[in-house]
């Protein structure tokens, strides 16, 4: 009776999330949007193609009966679907999802006029359970001149001054699991590692929490029930998704309380301020004190910030390298020659600074590649707040607007040979991304652009510089594994790689060696 009882619950939540990928676009209020945490889950159903059957219209007309059958053309085609709906009908198009309207914008002009008309022409709206889920109190839910008070709270958080205190502590987070992923006798899942890495600089970094191993892995799995359940169907049953979900943050709430209390006994011997003493003193300095409640939803979206995004560009990161070992070994050059890397390590008299880092031109070059080729979220939503036209299309006020990032990237004429990880597009030299401000946009732009882009890059470096110096690494299957979009850029099996540390001499890794180390393949 009781395995009976089980699988039944199962089979409804199941049903019940499939009844949101059918709904979600269909509900009035269903409107994602915003920010660089926003768009890819919400972009998952999009793309994704389950529960919402999407067919490319011709400007001037809507025809009800072409939203049925394209999922399966979508689900197999992926993002070349788009391209070919692009190539027939234009960047910007209206297309149909069960009957809901979207304008679907590629091209760096459409994309400007979209940015720039934050609060004006179009709006974010989330759906009701991410609503609920991250709280009244959260930047994303904030609108207007609350959003843009808030938005400067938070500001200080990623400026240069406060990412300078944490270098030292990401890079110790890095390094001690490069040692971790290194000591496994097998390969490692990259992404669902990247995932956790990402987790645990957020909660150790960025909130200074201090929590055993055992615990960080119970909270780990609880903000993953939170995150997978944020776009749920808002029907509070104790099986369905949302229920989960508000349990997950319930009991990160908590949490996250009696360790924003224990602060003060646990600051002694405390030679840096976290990104939660930088926000509560912030919001002072701005005439504001942010009370319990706002402290918990404030934290939870610090740490969905810096997941799932930070995590599928640390795994395109590794593939990149991977996949381009005289990449890598470009990378060895550059912090040879500035003398932060020899016998085949970081030299322990040279302390990382920020100003060094953010000084590796190749380095700045290769992040910038990946993000433009791996960009993590395909693009975000917005809603229309009046009538107005884009490239000649009218776009009727309460239609929901999506701008594609990496339709945009994949698009744009200032550059070339556009499907190539070429890091030299961004030298000074040819600097490609000069010549149009929203050709490359993958934290987004305009006053929702994503306020932790500084701390993304800079986490991103530091993997990047950790990776050239004190590992080398392999794929672990025959063939590099397919990409998939959905709900983040990720391969599809994770990314099976085998780690090992340097060798016991710390021999140096020369660049003519048979064997480029770090990226054997």
């Amino acid at each position: 009776y009781e395995a009976n009882w089980w699988n039944l619950k199962l089979l409804l939540r199941q049903l019940l999330n499939r009844l949101l990928l059918e709904c979600v676009f269909v509900e009035p209020n269903v409107r994602a949007g915003g920010g660089c945490m926003s768009c890819s889950l919400k972009q998952s159903i999009y793309s994704s193609g389950i529960g919402s059957h999407s067919l490319c219209h011709d400007p001037n007309h809507l025809e009800v009966n072409d939203a049925v059958g394209s999922a399966p053309k979508l689900t197999k085609r992926g993002s070349g679907f788009h391209a070919s709906r692009r190539q027939k009908y234009g960047n910007v198009f209206k297309t149909h999802l069960l009957g809901r309207p979207l304008i679907r914008v590629t091209g760096a002009e459409n994309v400007r006029k979209v940015l720039m008309g934050e609060h004006t022409l179009v709006t974010v709206d989330w759906p009701q359970s991410t609503s609920t889920l991250l709280g009244p109190n959260s930047l994303a839910n904030s609108i207007g001149d609350i959003h843009r008070k808030r938005r400067k709270v938070f500001a200080k958080v990623f400026s240069h001054e406060a990412l300078e205190s944490y270098l030292p502590k990401i890079q110790q987070v890095i390094q001690e699991s490069l040692r971790v992923w290194s000591s496994n006798p097998e390969p490692i899942n990259v992404y669902r590692e990247s995932q956790r890495l990402s987790f645990t600089m957020a909660v150790r970094v960025l909130l200074g929490f201090r929590v055993s191993e055992e615990e960080m892995r119970h909270q780990f799995s609880t903000f993953q029930d939170f995150v997978n359940n944020l776009f749920s169907l808002p029907i509070d049953l104790p099986f369905s998704g949302y229920r989960k979900g508000i349990r997950a943050r319930d009991t990160l709430q908590k949490s996250i309380e009696k360790a924003i209390r224990e602060k003060p006994l646990c600051s002694q011997g405390k030679d840096y301020s976290d990104a939660l003493d930088v926000l509560m003193e912030s919001a002072k300095e701005n005439g504001t004190e942010l009370s319990m409640q706002e402290l918990k939803e404030s934290t939870i979206e610090l740490i969905f910030a810096a997941f799932a995004t930070t995590a599928s560009a640390s795994t395109s990161l590794i593939m990149a390298l991977l996949r381009h070992p005289q990449v890598l070994e470009r990378l060895r050059e550059e912090l040879r020659g500035r003398g932060l890397l020899h016998n085949g390590c970081l030299c322990p008299e040279q302390e990382l600074r920020l100003d060094t880092i953010i000084s590796l031109k190749y380095l700045d070059c290769v992040i910038k590649e990946v993000l433009r080729l791996y960009t993590p979220v395909s693009g975000a939503y917005r809603t229309a707040m009046q009538t107005f036209e884009l490239d000649g299309v009218q776009i009727p006020k309460g239609w929901s607007v999506m701008y594609s990032i990496r339709d945009t990237h994949d698009t744009a004429a200032v550059f070339k040979d556009v499907e190539a990880f070429d890091p030299d597009r961004f030298s000074q030299e040819r600097s490609e991304d000069k010549e149009g401000r929203f050709h490359y946009l993958p934290f987004g732009g305009g006053v929702r652009s994503c306020l932790g882009k500084q701390l993304a890059t800079l986490f991103l470096r530091i993997l990047a510089i950790e990776l050239a110096s004190t590992s080398r690494f392999e794929l672990a299957t025959r063939q590099f594994p397919r990409v998939v979009t959905v709900p983040v850029v990720h391969p599809v099996d994770g990314l099976k790689v085998k780690f090992f540390g340097l060798d016991s001499n710390q021999n140096e890794i020369l660049a003519k060696s048979d064997e480029l180390l770090g990226a054997t393949v």
